[in-house]
């Protein structure tokens, strides 16, 4: 880990050079830590935006150190421009977002671009508490504090897109609607395995068992070591309904969000 985050800084300062005002963890690492298939999330705060040059510099550079092997984790990068989040403003702007999940896209059609993003909020508000420099000074001194109403609309921003992966990608998705649901009851973004923990206590007997493989998966095991067994995979969208029935409770305002954009939510970026 420690390799890919020096190789990252690194590349950052290469291609930012003075505009690059500090860099941070978020993600698994600071809630939590790291569990075998969770990504390196680091954030990045800059003078300026980007030009293209430098967005292909960068792009170029993350899908070097970014994958998924044995030894090499992906890497999630998210680079704002500080006046875009500070002051405070919602939806909040990404300069710059690179996923393993975008990978196949942006080698094709070249190096995302500045747009409104819900979730960046929940990025922000991570990196913010997790208080993790990577170069630069502490994030609160970069980062201005997300107010809880704005955690919540991210919160629900993204469910719709969210859900039509629930097929696809079943562990990560209803950790997220766990996560969804803990946060807007708490005010508290936990470790996804945490809000799996404090939601499982909540939930019917029923409606235990698909969360409680979920994150055993989450805590021991890879993407391609992921199994469902008939019975559970039966038991999936039922508690799904029953999770959003629960976050629907709790939306209060967050119905006033505006429509989710096309990206996944904080949550389904990895782990």
């Amino acid at each position: 880990m420690t390799g890919q985050l020096d190789r990252t800084v690194g590349l950052l300062q290469d291609v930012l050079g003075p505009d690059l005002l500090g860099a941070c963890l978020h993600g698994s690492a600071v809630l939590g830590g790291l569990k075998p298939a969770s990504d390196l999330d680091v954030l990045a705060v800059t003078r300026r935006s980007l030009d293209e040059h430098r967005r292909r510099a960068l792009l170029a550079g993350v899908l070097e150190i970014s994958g998924f092997t044995a030894r090499v984790r992906p890497v999630e990068l998210t680079v704002v421009v500080q006046s875009g989040i500070r002051p405070w403003r919602y939806p909040p702007t990404a300069d710059f977002v690179y996923g393993e999940w975008l990978r196949e896209e942006l080698s094709a059609n070249g190096p995302p671009h500045p747009a409104p993003l819900p979730d960046l909020a929940l990025v922000l508000d991570v990196a913010r508490a997790g208080d993790h420099s990577l170069t630069g000074p502490p994030p609160a001194r970069l980062i201005d504090p997300v107010p809880h109403a704005d955690l919540v609309r991210a919160s629900v921003a993204g469910l719709p897109e969210l859900l039509g992966d629930l097929a696809g990608d079943t562990r990560n998705v209803l950790l997220t609607l766990a996560r969804v649901w803990t946060t807007l009851a708490t005010g508290e973004i936990r470790p996804k395995d945490a809000a799996a923990d404090w939601a499982i206590a909540r939930l019917p007997a029923e409606h235990r068992p698909v969360l409680e493989h979920a994150r055993d998966l989450y805590r021991g095991s890879h993407y391609a070591d992921e199994r469902w067994s008939e019975e559970l995979a039966a038991r999936v969208h039922p508690h799904a309904d029953e999770v959003l029935a629960r976050i629907d409770r709790l939306r209060g305002g967050a119905e006033d969000a505006p429509p989710p954009t096309p990206r996944p939510l904080l949550g389904r970026r990895g782990e």
